[in-house]
This record gives structure tokens, C-alpha cells and sequence, in this order.
């Protein structure tokens, strides 16, 4: 015969695990220095530069 559990239990046993490696994913982002955020920074700012030149306009011919 199969394991009875309690789907209250359960569903909040998930919900615990879920905020656990939420607060985990907050801690590693808030959890720098501002060194890091600095370059993290200029990073995504390069990439995003990186990005927009490399972006077709429509006078060349795309639909952009």
C-alpha cells in the first residue's frame, strides 16, 4: 500500500524549500561588495552596448 501524506504538510514543506533558495539567491545578490556591483555593472553596461551596435535599423532593410 502506498505512503499516505498529508498534502498540507507537503505543500508547505515546498513553499519552505522555495523561500530557502530564494533568500539564497538574495543573499548572493545582495551580499557584494561595492567593487563587485561596480563591475557587474560596467559589464552588462558594455554588453548592452555591444548589443545596440550591433542592432539593424530599418534603413537597412530590417524590420527593427
Amino acid at each position: 500500500m502506498a505512503e499516505l501524506i498529508n498534502l498540507n504538510k507537503a505543500r508547505k514543506l515546498r513553499d519552505r524549500k522555495q523561500r530557502a533558495l530564494d533568500a539564497a539567491a538574495q543573499r548572493v545578490r545582495h551580499g557584494r561588495s561595492k567593487q563587485q556591483k561596480r563591475l557587474d555593472a560596467e559589464i552588462t553596461a558594455s554588453a548592452q552596448r555591444k548589443l545596440d551596435g550591433l542592432r539593424r535599423t530599418s534603413e537597412e532593410g530590417g524590420d527593427a
